[in-house]
C-alpha cells in the first residue's frame, strides 16, 4: 500500500512540474517550489497516517492459524512460537500438524473455505498447485536472507517466477546409521551397493542387532526412499529426472523398462522387510526413533536430518552416522540427495494478512528466527547464514555432497496426492509380496493423478 501511495504522489508532482513548466519565467521558481513543498507536506501526512494505520492493525489481538505437516517439527516450531509470543505478545499463533492424509484434510479446508494463514505444500510441482491460495512474497524482508536455491524451488514451475513459499529447512536424505554397531560389526566403510548392503545385514544381523527401522506405517517414509532409485534410473537411462517423471505421467514409460525401479527399488524393499520390524505396516516415525535410539536397530530408512535431535534425546552418547542409499552395483550412484522439499505459504486473503507477514518475515530475518534452523529444528538453514552445525548428519551431509556430489530432489517433480497414492500402493506390496500388480498401479494412477496436473 505505501509503494503505490508513493509512486501517486511521485506521479502527481511530475504533473505539478510539467504544468509549472508552461507559466511565465517569474513563477517558474516561486510557484513549483511552493507547490512541491506542499505536496512533500502531503505525502508525510499521508505516509505517517498510512504508518499508523499498518502499525494499529499489527497492535490488534488477532489469531493466526498455521496448519503444517512435519509434526516431527512440532517441539521446534512451538519454541518459535513461544519465541514470536515476546515479540508480538497481541499475536496468537494456533499451530496444528499432521502427517497421515495432509493433503486430503488441507484440500477439504480449502475446499470449504477454512484456508489456514499458513499451510505447507510439497515444492516444485505442488507450488502451482496452490498457486491461487498463496501470497507471493517477492520484495518482502525474507528475500533478502533466503537462500537461492531454497527461493528457486519456491518459483512457480509454470511461470519461472514468484515466491510463493518459505521452507523450514533445506534438507539431506539418506540412511542415518549407527556408527557404533557398523564397527561392533566390522563393517569399517558403508555398504555403497547392494550386494554389500545384503552382507552387512547378514553380519548385523548375526551380531543381534535389526538392521533396519522401515516406518512403513507412514505413506511419505516411501517416497523418500523411491526418490533414491529414480534419480538412479534417470541417469542410467541418460536423461534428468524431470524427463523420467514426465513420461511416467504421459503413460510413456513402464516400471519395468528401468531396472533400478523394477529389481532394485523392490529387491531393496524386499531386504528391508526381510531385516526390519517385526510388523512393518505397524511401525510409524515413533517407532523407529525408538528402535534406532534405543540401539536396537542399525539403520533407520526414509528419514533424514530432523530426526536427529529425536534420537540424541534418546541416547545422547549416540554416534551418528549418514550417507545415501546403495541403489545399484555402482557405489558412485550411493548419495545423498540435498534440497528444500517443503513449501510454507501464505494465504493471500487471509484476514490477518500483514500479522502473518510479520511473523514469517521475523522468522527469517531475526537473529532468533535465523539461529533457529541450526539450534533448535536442527535442520540445514534455508537463509544465508555463516553459523556452523552441530548436528552430525548436516556435517556429513555438507561433507558427503561436497566430495560425491548430491542426487537431485526427485519428489519435488510430483505432488503429494500422487505420493501419498504410491505409499499406499507401496504398503500393499508389503502385505503381499505382488511386484507385477503394484507397479501396474503406480504407473496407471502416476498418468491418472499427475498427468492431469
Amino acid at each position: 500500500m505505501k509503494r503505490k501511495l508513493i509512486s501517486v504522489l511521485l506521479c502527481s508532482a511530475m504533473v505539478i512540474s510539467m504544468l509549472a513548466g508552461c507559466g511565465k519565467e517569474t513563477q517558474e521558481s516561486a510557484e513549483p517550489a511552493a507547490a512541491e513543498q506542499e505536496q512533500a507536506e502531503e505525502s508525510k501526512t499521508q505516509e505517517t497516517e498510512a504508518t499508523e494505520t499498518e502499525q494499529a492493525a499489527s497492535d490488534e489481538p488477532c489469531e493466526i492459524y498455521m496448519f503444517i505437516s512435519s509434526p516431527e517439527y512440532a517441539d521446534a516450531i512451538n519454541e518459535l512460537i513461544d519465541a514470536y509470543k515476546e515479540v508480538a505478545p497481541n499475536v496468537t499463533i494456533n499451530y496444528e500438524t499432521t502427517q497421515n492424509d495432509y493433503p486430503t484434510l488441507l484440500k477439504a479446508k480449502l475446499n470449504s473455505g477454512d484456508v489456514p494463514d499458513i499451510f505447507s505444500s510439497t515444492s516444485g510441482k505442488e507450488i502451482d498447485v496452490y498457486k491461487e491460495y498463496s501470497y507471493d512474497l517477492t520484495g518482502q524482508p525474507l528475500q533478502e536472507t533466503i537462500q537461492d536455491s531454497v527461493a528457486d524451488s519456491m518459483k512457480s514451475p509454470s511461470e519461472g517466477t514468484g515466491l510463493y513459499g518459505i521452507a523450514i529447512k533445506g534438507n539431506y536424505f539418506g540412511i542415518v546409521y549407527n556408527k557404533a554397531i557398523f564397527e561392533e560389526c566390522g563393517i569399517t566403510e558403508f555398504p555403497a551397493t547392494l550386494a554389500d548392503m545384503e552382507k552387512a545385514c547378514e553380519t548385523i544381523a548375526a551380531a543381534g542387532y535389526q538392521p533396519f527401522t522401515t516406518g512403513f506405517n507412514e505413506w511419505w517414509v516411501h517416497k523418500h526412499i523411491w526418490q533414491h532409485f529414480l534419480d538412479a534410473a534417470a541417469e542410467n537411462a541418460g536423461m534428468d529426472v524431470a524427463e523420467l517423471v514426465a513420461k511416467f505421467e504421459k503413460g510413456e514409460a513402464k516400471v519395468a523398462d528401468y531396472p533400478e525401479l523394477y529389481n532394485n527399488y523392490f529387491g531393496f524393499i524386499d531386504l528391508a522387510i526381510k531385516y526390519g520390524d517385526d510388523k512393518p505396516l505397524e511401525t510409524a516415525l515413533d517407532g523407529e526413533l525408538s528402535a534406532f535410539g534405543t540401539g536396537k536397530a542399525a539403520m533407520v530408512l526414509g528419514q533424514g536430518a530432523w530426526i536427529e535431535a529425536d534420537s540424541l534425546a534418546i541416547d545422547p552418547e549416540l554416534q551418528i552416522g549418514f550417507n545415501g542409499y546403495p541403489v545399484s552395483d555402482d557405489a558412485s550412484q550411493c548419495q545423498v540427495i540435498s534440497g528444500s522439499d517443503q513449501s510454507l505459504h501464505v494465504y493471500n486473503d487471509s484476514e490477518v494478512l500483514q500479522q502473518t507477514l510479520d511473523f514469517v518475515n521475523w522468522w527469517y530475518t531475526s537473529d532468533y528466527g535465523q539461529a533457529w534452523f541450526n539450534d533448535v529444528a536442527g535442520v540445514v538453514p534455508p537463509v544465508k547464514t555463516s553459523q556452523t552445525s552441530n548436528f552430525a548428519i548436516i556435517n556429513q551431509g555438507d561433507e558427503l555432497s561436497a566430495s560425491a556430489g548430491a542426487a537431485p530432489l526427485a519428489i519435488c517433480y510430483s505432488t503429494d496426492s500422487w505420493h501419498q497414492t504410491f505409499g499406499e500402493i507401496i504398503q500393499e506390496y508389503v502385505s503381499t509380496g505382488d511386484k507385477d500388480a503394484a507397479c501396474a498401479k503406480i504407473e496407471a494412477q502416476w498418468k491418472e493423478i499427475e498427468g492431469a496436473q
